[in-house]
C-alpha cells in the first residue's frame, strides 16, 4: 500500500518517528499491546504530534482531505436554513457549539445566513482541540466577519457546563473519536490491539474483551438477530451515549445536528463487511494501513447513525429525523441559496457553483455517503427532514 502513496519529506518523517517511538514506548509500558482505540487516540490527539493536534494542514487541495463546508458556502448557509426556525423558537439568548471548526469556514458562512435571516445566536462558540486550527479559525473570522456578528464568535476548552439553549453541530466529528475494534474468535468478543514485532512494527493482535466492549457487541447481536460469524472484525463506540451527554452539558432545551459518513446498523454490520470501516487519509488517498505514518494521516472510521439515535434518546432527546445529506439540503432550500449565490458572482463564479452543488448532493460525491441526524428537546426540528426522512431504517 505503501509504494501507491505519494512519500511524505524528510522533516515529515521525522515528526512522524517521534510520534512512533513514544507509542512503542507505551506499547512496551502497557505489556506489549495496547487497544486500538488507545492507538487511534495517540495518532490523532497526541498534543504536538498528533494529526489533529500538529501543525500540518489537513483540509483543501493541500491537504489530506476535503469536507463540505471547505468546498464553498453552500453546505453552511443551507445549514443556517435549516437552524434558523429553531432560533426562532429559543429566542435571543440561544447560543450554538460547533465541534471542531476546520478552517473556520462553516463558522463564517452560517452566521453571515444566519445574520441574512435575522436568526443569530447570542453566542458562538467553537470546541477546537488544535491550537493551530484555533489561530487559523481565529484569523478568518476577524478578516471575514462584521465586528458585530464576528464578536459573538468565541473558542472553548470544553463543552458549556452551565444550563443552555441553543444548537450543538458537528461535521465531520464522530469518525474520528478513537473507536474500540472486536473480533469474534471461537464464538467469543476480543478486542483489537497494537503489538509490536520482531523489527518494532506495529501489528494487529487481540486481548480477551472487557465487559463494557462484550456487552456492547452482544448488544449489536440481539439488535441484528444474528451472531457474528467467526473472524468478524468491526469497530463500536460503547462510549458513545456518554460523549454526546458529555457534549451537550447542560442543554435543556434545544438541537443537535450531526453530519458524517456512515451507515444505519443493519448496513454497517453486513456480513461481507468483516473488517469494518476502519482506514486512514492521506493526501486524498484512502488506505486501510492505519498503522503508517502516526501522526501524519487522518484515521477514521464510520458512523454507525442507529448508535446515534440510542445516544441520543439515552441523553433525554426525541429523534428528529435521519437522510441523507441531499436530501437533508435540497429540503433546506439549497436550490434558494444558490439562487442568492449567482446573484453576488459572475460566470465563472456559476460554474464553480454548480460543481460545488454535484460534489454535495450526487451520489458520486457526498449525497449519499454522508448522512445527517438531527434530535431534538422541546422544539420542532422536524421540518427539517421532511424531504426523504430515512428514520424507519435506523
Amino acid at each position: 500500500m505503501q509504494s501507491t502513496l505519494p512519500l511524505p519529506d524528510t522533516d515529515a518523517l521525522a515528526h512522524s518517528e517521534q510520534l512512533a517511538a513514544a507509542l512503542r514506548d507505551e506499547i512496551r509500558a502497557q505489556g506489549g499491546a495496547i487497544p486500538f482505540s488507545r492507538f487511534m487516540e495517540l495518532c490523532l490527539y497526541t498534543p504536538g504530534w498528533g494529526y489533529y493536534s500538529a501543525g500540518a494542514s489537513k483540509f483543501g487541495a493541500g491537504g489530506d482531505f476535503t469536507t463540505a463546508p471547505e468546498m464553498g458556502g453552500l453546505f453552511a448557509a443551507t445549514v443556517a436554513n435549516a437552524l434558523a426556525p429553531v432560533f426562532g423558537q429559543l429566542g435571543p439568548q440561544a447560543r450554538l457549539l460547533e465541534l471542531g471548526g476546520g478552517t473556520g469556514a462553516f463558522a463564517e458562512a452560517l452566521l453571515l445566513r444566519l445574520a441574512e435571516l435575522q436568526a443569530l445566536p447570542a453566542r458562538y462558540a467553537i470546541l477546537e482541540p488544535s491550537a493551530d486550527l484555533r489561530q487559523r479559525q481565529r484569523e478568518r473570522l476577524q478578516q471575514n466577519l462584521p465586528a458585530e456578528i464576528g464578536g459573538r464568535v468565541e473558542w472553548l476548552d470544553r463543552p458549556f457546563d452551565d444550563d443552555w439553549e441553543g444548537v450543538v453541530f458537528a461535521n465531520e466529528v464522530i469518525d474520528a473519536l478513537p473507536t474500540p475494534r472486536f473480533v469474534i474468535q471461537a464464538g467469543e468478543v476480543y478486542e483489537e490491539t497494537v503489538a509490536l514485532d520482531a523489527d518494532g512494527q506495529f501489528v494487529r493482535a487481540t486481548a480477551p474483551a472487557d465487559m463494557l466492549l462484550n456487552g456492547a457487541v452482544r448488544h449489536l447481536e440481539r439488535y441484528l438477530d444474528t451472531p457474528f460469524a467467526d473472524g468478524y472484525r468491526s469497530e463500536l463506540l460503547p462510549q458513545l451515549p456518554y460523549w454526546l451527554q458529555a457534549v451537550a452539558g447542560g442543554l435543556k432545551r434545544g438541537a443537535m445536528l450531526f453530519v458524517d459518513y456512515g451507515y444505519n446498523r443493519g448496513e454497517y454490520y453486513l456480513p461481507e463487511r468483516d473488517d469494518g470501516t476502519v482506514r486512514a487519509f492521506y493526501r486524498h488517498h484512502v488506505h486501510n494501513d492505519v498503522h503508517l505514518w502516526p501522526g501524519l494521516q487522518d484515521i477514521t472510521a464510520s458512523v454507525d447513525f442507529t448508535a446515534m439515535a440510542e445516544a441520543g434518546m439515552h441523553a433525554g432527546f426525541d429523534l428528529a429525523g435521519y437522510c441523507s445529506q441531499a436530501s437533508f439540503l435540497l429540503g433546506n432550500g439549497l436550490d434558494q441559496v444558490l439562487a442568492l449565490a449567482d446573484e453576488r458572482t459572475d460566470d465563472v463564479g456559476r460554474v464553480q457553483l454548480r460543481e460545488e452543488v454535484k460534489k454535495l448532493t450526487l451520489p458520486s460525491g457526498m449525497g449519499e455517503r454522508f448522512q445527517v441526524i438531527g434530535l431534538q428537546r422541546d422544539v420542532d426540528f422536524e421540518p427539517s427532514f421532511e424531504l426523504g426522512d430515512l428514520s424507519w431504517r435506523l
